[in-house]
């Protein structure tokens, strides 16, 4: 068996990669234990993938979707006759935290 982060090689009954110390195995192996469980998606901008203020690579990041493809339903959203889509990213540019 392999760590997924780090690639060390484990032992099987190994619960830890003994390099990185991620908890190894299966979602399934892994007993029902709130210390295991993950942490909560945040919607946040995301600088370093920016265009304008990195909000589509936010949303992208979220929904666990392709940026190009987020991008293009913001560029719709946008063309829409109340433009909604403006307001909607100009208000996610205030409030979103930097991430």
């Amino acid at each position: 068996m392999f760590c997924t982060q780090c690639g060390a090689q484990l032992a099987d009954s190994a619960r830890f990669c003994t390099s990185c110390g991620k908890p190894a195995g299966q979602p399934s192996e892994r007993p029902a234990n709130p210390a295991f469980a993950t942490a909560p998606k945040r919607l946040r901008r995301i600088i370093s993938q920016k265009k304008i203020a990195g909000i589509c690579a936010g949303f992208a990041e979220y929904f666990d979707t392709d940026i190009t493809l987020m991008r293009v339903i913001w560029v719709a959203l946008l063309l829409l006759p109340p433009q909604l889509g403006l307001i909607a990213y100009i208000v996610c540019w205030v409030v979103l935290p930097k991430g």
